[in-house]
């Protein structure tokens, strides 16, 4: 009879802890805010929120392709933009962890044909943001008026034709390209004196990954860090002609506030370029809390979360705020906070982490006219007010 008793017991505490967020009035309350910021009939999100490992919400809003009208799911591959920053800098740090590398050393040493930077520019300064590299100034991209002038040391492509570089459908440059010109830019300012965000420098350390390790990013990504962690949907994609499954389609709206393709065929990884799911996204979250990749794995993801300077975040960002390994950390009222968001042709990514709290917030959006910001702010206000 005692035997039977705690089976049932056991059995009533697993559902219970199946079940514990399940269509209660609080959770009911949330997807009414999803549906209210997310329209079922227009281009839509993935919404993953979990606390201590749970999902509160883990499903699809809006649709994955509006030409076909397939709705979302919380089974859609999103283009993670800048979110992809923080998995690079693991790729670098496992590299270090396999004594393939030294954080400190100048990245020079492990990366053929740089110029002459004038200067040290370690490879932990280049995670951190604060090794002086320029960034992407592509006119076409960011609405710059006709008379723009970039700065020196910044990424100035242009198209065969001669006009600025699209990163639409329009034009095309190959990765081994793109790394090229990468490679002859100068600094824009001395390293280590302020901190200066710089896509280019993270496709500089996709560079030190190939270099070093002998494979694509995209294949040590997946042999030291998807595989282990059984992220079996997550990859760096660069190939731009590849079909990915269960791919959610990017749109914008047009002048007339009608709805139009919003992909790019620029399909270098390391700024960007990871595709994943929620479930995938799950399983990363789960490594900060029971860590299992490095040599030592809590020493390693200790390390991970510590800030690469002590050079503040710009005050355009935001105040107090330091910047670890593709994270930027910060305190707000609910406590620590461990963030980055990621935007790009066809993808509005939030994604936000309390540790003391263990909870995770991600909204991952295939539509750049949704204010993703609006919709964490909303997850985060309904998670704890209540």
């Amino acid at each position: 009879m005692k035997n039977i008793t705690r089976l049932v017991s056991v059995l009533l505490l697993f559902i219970l802890n199946m079940y514990a967020f399940a269509d209660t009035p609080k959770i009911i309350s949330l997807e009414g805010k999803l549906k209210s910021l997310i329209p079922a009939n227009e281009p839509g999100c993935s919404v993953g929120v979990f606390e201590k490992g749970n999902a509160i919400i883990k499903k699809g809003y809006g649709l994955a392709n509006a030409e076909l009208n397939i709705a979302m799911s919380d089974n859609n591959v999103h283009r993670m933009a800048s979110v992809s920053k923080q998995f690079v800098a693991m790729a670098v740090r496992l590299l270090a962890d396999q004594g393939k590398i030294e954080l400190k050393n100048d990245i020079s040493i492990y990366v053929s044909d740089l110029p002459d930077y004038g200067a040290k520019v370690s490879i932990n300064s280049i995670i951190g943001h604060t090794a002086g590299m320029g960034d992407y100034d592509l006119i076409s991209t960011y609405g710059y008026p006709k008379d723009f002038i970039a700065e020196e040391g910044a990424l100035n492509l242009k198209a065969v034709s001669g006009h600025p570089f699209r990163v639409g459908n329009e034009d095309y440059l190959s990765v081994s390209e793109f790394h090229d010109v990468v490679k002859t830019l100068p600094l824009v300012i001395k390293p280590d004196t302020e901190w200066r965000y710089s896509n280019m420098g993270y496709i500089m350390l996709a560079i030190l990954v190939e270099e070093v390790s002998g494979l694509t990013l995209r294949e040590y990504t997946d042999k030291y860090i998807f595989k282990p962690l059984d992220m079996n949907n997550t990859f760096f994609a660069d190939n731009a002609v590849e079909l990915i499954k269960n791919r959610a389609y990017g749109y914008a709206k047009d002048e007339s506030g009608n709805y139009i393709n919003d992909m790019t065929n620029l399909f270098v990884v390391g700024d960007g370029g990871l595709h994943t799911n929620i479930s995938d996204m799950q399983k990363w979250n789960a490594q900060f809390d029971a860590p299992k990749l490095g040599k030592n794995p809590n020493v390693f993801i200790q390390e991970f979360m510590l800030p690469n300077s002590s050079l503040p975040v710009s005050p355009e960002i935001g105040a107090d705020i330091l910047y670890a390994n593709g994270q930027f950390i910060s305190k707000n009222e609910n406590g620590k906070l461990v963030s980055h968001s990621g935007g790009w042709l066809g993808a509005n990514i939030m994604y936000r982490r309390y540790p003391d709290n263990q909870f995770m917030n991600l909204v991952m959006c295939s539509n750049t006219s949704i204010d993703v910001k609006n919709i964490a702010d909303t997850i985060d206000k309904w998670y704890f007010s209540e």
